[in-house]
């Protein structure tokens, strides 16, 4: 298991219709969230969104940069950035 936090880049389009991960955009990982981005809302949806395709717990992802725009940097614990990169292509391949 990784102890050291691994982190990504993220593309938020909150206020979606629905949630998934939607792929590669350029060097981060382009995401959609239905939450509106007020209030930290988008945030905790992305970082949701994010632990249950990655398989991990919730606390085990977090919003460090970015909090009040659509490019964020999330850390993540628990996974190599190789494992997070392959559930991460997983699941925007689920979601075509």
């Amino acid at each position: 298991m990784n102890v050291r936090p691994v982190k990504l880049r993220i593309r938020v389009v909150p206020g979606a219709k629905s949630a998934g991960v939607l792929g590669r955009y350029g060097d981060a990982w382009k995401v959609r969230v239905t939450a509106p981005p007020e209030r930290g809302r988008a945030n905790d949806a992305v970082a949701a969104l994010l632990a249950g395709c990655m398989g991990v717990e919730r606390r085990a992802v977090q919003v460090v940069a970015g909090l009040g725009s659509r490019d964020k940097v999330v850390e993540l614990v628990g996974l190599s950035r190789e494992e997070a990169e392959r559930r991460l292509e997983a699941a925007g391949q689920e979601a075509v």
